[in-house]
């Protein structure tokens, strides 16, 4: 495979993970975060830490990188998940830029100059690989009764509390899990880019992952999937635009959210009882215009 289109496909994984938690959060629970480019950070510098200082292993590096973003998101978490609406947006902005901030300074990661010489150990495999086992395990967790509780907060938080639901657990399980994923992606990046600089990190970063949950469809992991793909290789697909492109980029996601405000997807799946059932319905109005005529 081209070298060229294999790092855009790396890069697309890499934001696909950090999708997937997100689309958790906001497309299964209902909670909207310009901050998941913190979480990103915490793992990216954490798992090149863990193999630059300590010479652990890539793939427990990685794990490491995730569980430190999942338990700095319940400090977080105790803080900001008891605000409502748009101020819980708010606080993970702040908690995203104070993160970016706090690693300006820290020279011992090279503060705002960046951390060179980190070793590429993230591959299109590897990132294949992680991508499916995030896939399954969102999968499963949606389609659990943790999953479908998540999206009874989502629906109706003060009807999920009249049922018995632990609103608060329930939001701060689904915080952690994201941050993880969010997490591990953070560590891919640093292991695909062999360096780390703060600034990587800025709400841009948060912005762009938002918008691709959006784009591909709130409350749909396929939707996830083909938002990544497609919003990580437009930018590239329009380059002959050269200083334009990112004008066309950003017209092209204000179309599809004006034609399409449910997303790509809107909350439907690629499953194999979809395709199906899809199959099926393509097939029988094939019969009834092959009748009428």
């Amino acid at each position: 495979m081209d070298t060229y289109v294999q790092g855009i496909l790396i890069l697309a994984g890499i934001n696909l993970m950090a999708v997937l938690g997100l689309s958790l959060l906001t497309g299964f629970t209902g909670l909207f975060s310009f901050g998941h480019a913190g979480f990103m950070a915490i793992g990216g510098y954490t798992a090149a830490t863990m193999t630059v200082k300590f010479h652990w292993p890539f793939i427990p590096a990685l794990l490491m990188g995730g569980l430190m973003a999942a338990l700095l998101s319940v400090f977080i978490g105790r803080l900001t998940l008891n605000l409502k609406g748009d101020y819980f947006c708010i606080a993970t902005l702040g908690f995203g830029e104070a993160t970016r901030l706090i690693l300006d300074n820290v020279q011992y990661f090279g503060g705002a100059r960046g951390w060179p010489g980190i070793p590429n150990y993230t591959t299109l495999t590897n990132v294949i690989f992680i991508n499916i086992i995030g896939i399954i395990i969102l999968a499963n967790l949606i389609r659990s009764r943790h999953g479908r509780n998540m999206i009874a907060v989502r629906e109706e938080e003060l009807a999920s509390q009249i049922v018995g639901i632990n609103v608060f657990k329930y939001k701060m399980m689904s915080l952690m899990i994201s941050a993880s994923y969010a997490g591990i992606a953070g560590g891919l990046m640093a292991h695909y880019m062999t360096f780390l600089q703060p600034k990587m990190f800025s709400l841009i970063k948060s912005t762009e992952l938002t918008i691709i949950v959006i784009f591909g469809g709130l409350g749909s992991i396929s939707g996830s999937v083909l938002g990544a793909v497609v919003l990580t290789a437009l930018p590239e697909v329009l380059r002959s635009f050269a200083s334009w492109r990112l004008v066309v980029y950003g017209l092209a996601v204000i179309i599809i959210m004006i034609s399409r405000p449910e997303g790509l997807m809107g909350g439907y799946e690629f499953t194999p009882s979809s395709m199906r059932k899809l199959f099926s319905r393509l097939k029988k109005k094939n019969i009834t215009a092959e009748g009428g005529k």
